[in-house]
């Protein structure tokens, strides 16, 4: 029987190779450009796609945790995106796959000095933040590149501009 860390490393893993195809499209020369004045750029957007799942599996593996300071990393050239990733995936691989069902149901708290902003169980922490929220940005990086006139690769099936299907 398949326990939830293996279900979620599954998933992870699935996922990354979607987004290694949309980071993979991530233009040098538009690291910069950004959709509004307060929209991350495209490369501080790609960089934070690539950095989620360790991080957040890191971020997880402690509780409780005081909110960190959130700083986006600097990206100084688009081929350091895919190395970050693997890197990214392969922490998240071992900290996620090496949680018990017991330390996964285990509730874990993000606080802001002695108050509580957030107490959940382990795993809707990592569904929400580590997974979903991963996902949401990935969509987001998808209008930058459909904005930038950049092909968008397919995701879940057929985009305007890849067909996997066909």
């Amino acid at each position: 029987m398949i326990t939830v860390a293996q279900s979620m490393v599954q998933e992870l893993q699935h996922e990354a190779q979607t987004t290694r195809r949309v980071l993979e499209r991530v233009s040098n020369d538009k690291l910069q450009w950004r959709p509004h004045p307060t929209a991350r750029s495209l490369g501080e957007l790609a960089m934070h796609i690539a950095a989620v799942p360790g991080a957040v599996a890191e971020l997880a593996s402690t509780s409780p945790v005081q909110v960190p300071e959130f700083k986006d990393r600097t990206l100084g050239n688009a081929a350091e995106l895919l190395p970050i990733l693997d890197d990214s995936i392969a922490r998240a691989t071992r900290i996620v796959g090496g949680m018990d069902d017991a330390t996964l149901a285990a509730d874990w708290q993000l606080m802001h000095g002695e108050q509580t902003i957030m107490k959940v169980p382990r795993v809707a922490f990592l569904r929400s933040v580590m997974l979903n929220h991963w996902y949401h940005h990935r969509g987001q990086l998808s209008v930058y590149l459909r904005e930038l006139a950049i092909p968008v690769p397919s995701i879940y099936g057929p985009s305007a501009d890849e067909n996997p299907f066909g």
